[in-house]
């Protein structure tokens, strides 16, 4: 299991509809790269998030800008545990 601290950022393609993302750190998505087989869907790899009282199931994606994976936060997440875009927050990840 991974965990560390990201800022939440807003995906500019989706802006109108709050898609929010964390960004991996590069050695954890080092490191994710070589435990997992990336999925079918757009590389994908299927992981077990948790942030605050949340944990779900999901899967992060490679960002080709960055280098890095990047992590989907639910809006059921970000309002249960009251953060939103700009806020940095803990994130624990788990390959699954």
């Amino acid at each position: 299991m991974f965990v560390f601290t990201a800022e939440l950022w807003l995906w500019d393609a989706r802006r109108m509809d709050t898609w929010t993302f964390v960004t991996l750190p590069e050695d954890v998505s080092e490191q994710i790269r070589e435990l997992a087989t990336p999925g079918a869907g757009f590389g994908s790899v299927k992981v077990r998030a948790g942030l605050g009282a949340s944990s779900w199931s999901t899967s992060v994606f490679p960002d080709k800008e960055s280098g890095c994976y990047v992590l989907p936060i639910k809006a059921a997440v970000r309002k249960k545990n009251d953060v939103g875009p700009g806020d940095v927050v803990e994130v624990t990840v788990e390959v699954v």
